[in-house]
């Protein structure tokens, strides 16, 4: 058995969680007891794993020997997480290197379960594409700015690569009518695709709002150049359903309001103008106002076609 030099991932063995080992496990599957797997060596761990990963295929799944000798694989082989993470350190958009060593760990758990040692390939060689896969898919998955379904996240992808294909086939930009017979989606789906692109990274409201070829701005912030909702704009569209609304009415109603709405006169006084008690202008008022208020409410007729 060759030996055991100590490897130096001590950063490893301190982020990508620790399996349960079984030693009662390791003498039944009859393979060599290894104290501390993560402590082999990158030489010794590629030559036990070649006789790990033989002996995982002969085990039936779910005894405690297969159990002991798949954790013996993930432990000896930790330091290819970290060595993908390494890749990953200058991304400030996807978590902590906690985060990544933990996503990269799930990626060497697939890598064991799928390899198959009878093609004699080395295992490094399947398990860093899966490692460094489930890392990108945890920064595609956390840092988009707005969070949107994974079916428009990945269709962004796959619009980008259209473009890029396309404005070398066509030398030019591709339209979206392009880019659909491209992809074999609709328009619609091409469209979508675009909008959602547009959440994957946003702009700070401080930012300046133009920027001169020298570099300097008119001192601006976007902040500044938005616009804001106008509450008038609301009133406007009453007005404009209430105004046919008025015209329905009798002349002496449309006096009646003008004089309570317009002149801001009182109850009392449009009574007295009109020959009626301050109750009868009370109870007029409030049948009128409803049924201008109903009627507002009401959905539009659809126009009826000219025959």
């Amino acid at each position: 058995m060759p030996a055991f030099a100590p490897s130096s991932s001590s950063e490893t063995a301190a982020v990508v969680p620790r399996p349960r080992r079984d030693s009662h496990a390791a003498r039944i599957a009859d393979l060599p007891r290894i104290e501390e797997p993560r402590e082999v060596a990158p030489a010794d761990a590629r030559e036990l794993s070649r006789v790990f990963f033989r002996r995982l295929r002969e085990l039936p799944e779910g005894t405690p020997e297969h159990q002991y000798v798949r954790n013996a694989l993930i432990e000896m082989n930790a330091s290819l997480v970290q060595y993908a993470v390494r890749r990953f350190r200058g991304r400030g958009d996807g978590g902590d290197i906690e985060d990544l060593v933990q996503v990269g760990a799930i990626g060497l758990i697939k890598a064991i379960d799928r390899f198959d040692p009878a093609l004699e390939n080395e295992f490094a060689t399947l398990a860093m594409p899966y490692i460094t896969g489930e890392i990108k898919r945890h920064f595609r998955d956390t840092s988009w700015a707005v969070r949107v379904p994974r079916r428009l996240q990945e269709l962004r992808i796959d619009i980008a690569q259209a473009k890029e294909q396309l404005t070398t086939a066509l030398d030019r930009a591709p339209t979206v009518a392009d880019l659909a017979g491209h992809l074999d989606l609709t328009e619609e789906e091409v469209i979508e695709g675009l909008v959602a692109a547009n959440g994957h990274t946003t702009g700070s409201l401080d930012a300046p709002h133009t920027e001169r070829g020298d570099g300097s701005t008119d001192g601006h912030t976007l902040a500044d150049v938005m616009g804001e909702e106008e509450p008038a704009l609301e009133r406007v569209e009453d007005i404009q359903t209430l105004a046919p609304l008025l015209e329905q009415l009798s002349d002496r109603e449309r006096r009646m309001l003008r004089m309570r709405f317009g002149e801001e006169l009182t109850q009392a006084q449009i009574g007295a103008a009109l020959g009626i008690s301050q109750m009868q202008v009370s109870r007029l008022l409030t049948r009128i106002l409803a049924h201008l208020r109903a009627s507002m409410l009401e959905d539009p007729e659809p126009d009826t076609p000219q025959a």
